[in-house]
């Protein structure tokens, strides 16, 4: 949503304030137009910002009777326009602070209303931040080119009008000097853009390894290298600008300058050598997979030749990972953690698809080397990763460039009884890690809050659905993980988890870590049971003890379904059965694993059994699960068979006991119908 989207949402006494300098209905035509516009980034009174400010006026004005043209507004509306386009014709620039002044209001009014602005406005300032700066490059750059031209053509030398070339000359500034002034102004403006690109790759890396744990990722790199072939495009223009000025520049101005523009484009070179396609983030040995890297700069720097440079792909150890991380460093050595074959494919430009990159069709890691590992880590805790590298020549001067590149961490594992550890230590690293870590260092303990989070995300992406946990089930998840029955959320909001609980340490009366349990409910679920979670009709997770709370007041044969709490990937059938004396008692029918529900699914066997009738809490089964029952086959088959059928039931040997009932005091405040009935 946009920022606009809010604020319009807002009550008006809230905001009219904000628009004493602008009249408020000019403002509502306006709409979401105005934040797509550098209004916060033209700060100055220089030519740019001037020529710029004159633009945006016009823009307003087109936009403001085009709006009134699509909603039919009179001409009233028309006759407002009009004076504001002459008011603000004498000083376009009064405009820019009018609108950023009115900007910075509804950002602040947004804040104290919502807590946070939305990200959509977030990634727009972004990138009117970077495109503004970029136009104000090229502006600078015309007048360094003009400013060169007009010194060596000898314009009556002495008498070049520095205020017919540049915007703010220093007082008594001679006209080379005011040329080394630009100059080195501009080549500063390049380096901070040259930063913003830099931060976007590491957000574009972030994000990358986000959407390893499910979260949604443009995964794009068209837009970064749009970017980093702008700012090329940039530095050819400084350099040969900074070359062509010849003595108009000392030569101790000249080298300085030269060296800052060499160091531009090495660092944009160097830092735009991606991993396009990571390679699994668990990975067995023995088994064949994909990867592939992208040279956002291999369009302006490759061109065709003869041969093009070879990728390699190497595996690495995660000392050899932070050893290359160091500027300067050692490197990885050559001593390699891993045999992988078929890892050498050429880096070769595509026309069509304008990037230049190197797919691996068929890497197989043959053997892995392990590596001593600390304290009480397992082998499903040690991490590697797979090191991308190439060489080739730049320019003329046939610089030599190196460049390398770091998969995301992975864990090796030989056997598929080590994948569920495995992807523990995944899941962790991906959620906790920090853009600017150390390779591979994560926390040992993070808050209860971005493990809901955490467990939330990946719950959804791996089953499947847009049915997310609720509160009520975080509750339940804590109380498990910290062996801890707090019946109030409140208890758990500020506590924070560590690596160990999370999957190293087994749950109390168990013989499983408390990941080991999740993962199990995770495949289950996608296996057999997505369906019947996205219609809300499993509460899942939830103890025995607060399905008591919560059946014992129904009516016989009320029923809900739950996650074992005992076994790994299971789900079970509570419901309630009276006693002898006709009273109530919970019943736990024997759960049923993936591999029961692929002989009979879960909705057939809540048909099968006659006692079980409402869905807690009053819906009946037949209503709440007819879409998830088999059609029944009625008469012969094809082939002149009568068909046959498995059907559950539940066998009891001997009657129910009377068992002495005691109640807790305190129950949870469970949302049931937010988890149950479907919208």
């Amino acid at each position: 949503m946009s920022l606009w989207g809010l604020v319009s949402k807002m009550p008006p006494e809230k905001v009219q304030r904000l628009y004493v300098d602008f009249p408020q209905h000019l403002r509502h035509l306006l709409g979401d137009w105005l934040e797509s516009q550098p209004w916060e980034f033209l700060v100055g009174s220089d030519a740019f910002c001037c020529n710029l400010a004159s633009a945006l006026l016009s823009d307003t004005v087109q936009h403001l009777q085009a709006s009134v043209g699509e909603q039919g507004e009179g001409s009233t509306i028309l006759q407002h326009i009009s004076t504001l386009e002459s008011i603000y014709q004498r000083d376009p620039l009064k405009l820019v602070a009018t609108f950023r002044q009115i900007l910075q209001g509804e950002k602040k009014a947004v804040m104290e209303q919502f807590r946070h602005l939305p990200m959509p406005f977030h990634w727009k300032q972004e990138e009117l931040k970077f495109k503004t700066g970029l136009r104000r490059l090229q502006h600078r750059v015309g007048e360094i080119h003009l400013l060169r031209e007009a010194l060596q053509k000898g314009a009556e030398a002495g008498q070049v009008s520095l205020h017919s070339l540049i915007e703010t000359p220093a007082n008594g500034t001679g006209p080379s000097e005011a040329l080394a002034m630009l100059l080195q102004e501009t080549t500063g403006e390049l380096e901070a853009a040259k930063a913003l690109v830099l931060k976007r790759i590491q957000i574009w890396k972030r994000q990358q390894q986000l959407a390893g744990n499910g979260a949604p990722f443009e995964e794009s790199l068209a837009p970064l290298q749009e970017r980093c072939e702008s700012l090329v495009d940039i530095y050819s223009q400084l350099q040969q600008e900074v070359g062509a000025a010849g003595g108009e520049l000392e030569p101790k101005t000249r080298a300085s300058l030269t060296g800052r523009l060499d160091e531009v484009l090495r660092t944009l070179v160097t830092s735009c050598f991606l991993v396009e396609k990571q390679p699994p983030q668990v990975l067995k040995t023995q088994t064949k997979f994909q990867a592939g890297v992208r040279f956002l700069l291999g369009l302006r720097f490759l061109g065709a030749p003869a041969k093009p440079p070879l990728v390699r792909a190497d595996m690495v150890t995660e000392k050899q990972a932070r050893e290359l991380s160091v500027p300067q460093g050692p490197g990885a050595g050559a001593e390699s953690t891993g045999e992988i074959i078929n890892n050498t494919v050429p880096l070769e430009n595509s026309i069509p698809g304008n990037c230049c990159s190197a797919l691996f069709k068929n890497l197989l890691l043959k053997k892995i080397k392990r590596c001593e590992r600390k304290g009480t880590e397992s082998v499903t805790e040690e991490k590697c990763a797979v090191l991308f590298s190439a060489s080739f020549t730049l320019g003329p001067g046939k610089l030599p460039i190196q460049l390398q590149a770091l998969s995301l961490p992975l864990v090796v594992i030989v056997h598929g009884n080590q994948d569920n550890n495995a992807k523990a230590t995944i899941l962790w690293y991906n959620a906790f890690s920090e853009m600017d870590r150390v390779p591979f260092v994560v926390a040992e303990r993070v808050p209860w809050e971005k493990m809901c989070e955490t467990l939330n995300l990946k719950f959804m992406a791996e089953v499947g659905t847009n049915r997310g946990l609720l509160p009520e089930h975080f509750l339940f998840l804590a109380q498990k993980i910290f062996n801890d029955n707090s019946l109030s959320m409140e208890a758990f909001q500020h506590r924070s988890v560590s690596w160990s609980q999370f999957n190293k340490e087994i749950l109390l009366g168990r013989g499983f870590t408390f990941w080991q349990w999740f993962d199990g409910v995770l495949d289950l679920t996608k296996r057999c049971l997505r369906s019947y979670w996205s219609d809300r009709l499993i509460i899942g997770f939830i103890s025995k003890q607060y399905v008591t709370s919560l059946l014992l007041n129904e009516p016989d044969g009320t029923f809900l379904l739950r996650f074992s709490d005992s076994e790994i990937g299971g789900i079970t059938i509570a419901h309630v059965i009276r006693g002898q004396d006709g009273s109530p008692q919970i019943e736990n029918i024997q759960p049923f694993s993936a591999k029961d529900l692929s002989i009979r699914s879960l909705g057939d066997r809540i048909r099968d059994l006659a006692q079980l009738k409402n869905l807690y809490p009053k819906k009946p089964k037949d209503e709440a699960f007819r879409s998830h029952y088999k059609p029944e086959q009625m008469g012969k088959d094809g082939r002149g068979y009568v068909p046959a059928t498995i059907k559950m039931t539940v066998e009891r040997d001997q009657p129910l006991p009377t068992p002495e009932l005691q109640m807790p005091t305190m129950v949870p405040s469970y949302d049931l119908g937010m988890a149950l009935i479907p919208p």
